[in-house]
């Protein structure tokens, strides 16, 4: 599957989001991109929780500092932590940026407790002229690479 037309975006605000997008790289092949913020969010929890409420509450797109080029890619993993019940404020950004006609999507997520929540639909909500798979769902960086392997060969 390394034949350069699999992305892995994601962002990842503690570690654990991006020890999964590196585990589906070794496992797929694809091409990594980091979804990172022009301005990085407050290391203190309160803070930054209190702060994805708002950007949440308000639709807010932090500005990113990349973009990359997706239409040589057919499937695209989209890696987030979950923020408020859907995906983070970055991750919106990067979907809204992109056009993801035609495109597979193949989403994953962090989580501290409260899973998925809508994340998934969420991404299907902005992105509705793609192929939004199952999503893969770990609590913190708990996934075996096992579990994300059988996820993806179920999905592809």
């Amino acid at each position: 599957m390394s034949d350069n037309k699999v992305l892995i975006a994601y962002y990842s605000y503690s570690g654990n989001t991006k020890a999964i997008a590196e585990k589906i790289k070794e496992i797929t092949g694809g091409d990594l991109f980091e979804i990172k913020p022009v301005n990085e969010y407050p290391r203190n929890y309160t803070d930054v929780v209190n702060q994805a409420q708002k950007e949440k509450e308000q639709g807010y797109l932090p500005e990113l500092t990349d973009k990359i080029d997706i239409s040589k890619y057919e499937t695209i993993y989209i890696g987030t932590p979950v923020w408020w019940y859907t995906f983070a404020s970055p991750v919106r950004t990067f979907l809204t940026e992109n056009d993801f006609t035609d495109k597979t999507i193949m989403p994953f997520c962090t989580h501290g407790g409260g899973g998925a929540s809508a994340t998934y639909t969420d991404i299907e909500k902005i992105c509705p002229d793609s192929d939004v798979k199952v999503g893969f769902t770990s609590y913190e960086n708990s996934a075996k690479d096992s579990e994300i392997e059988k996820w993806i060969n179920a999905l592809t």
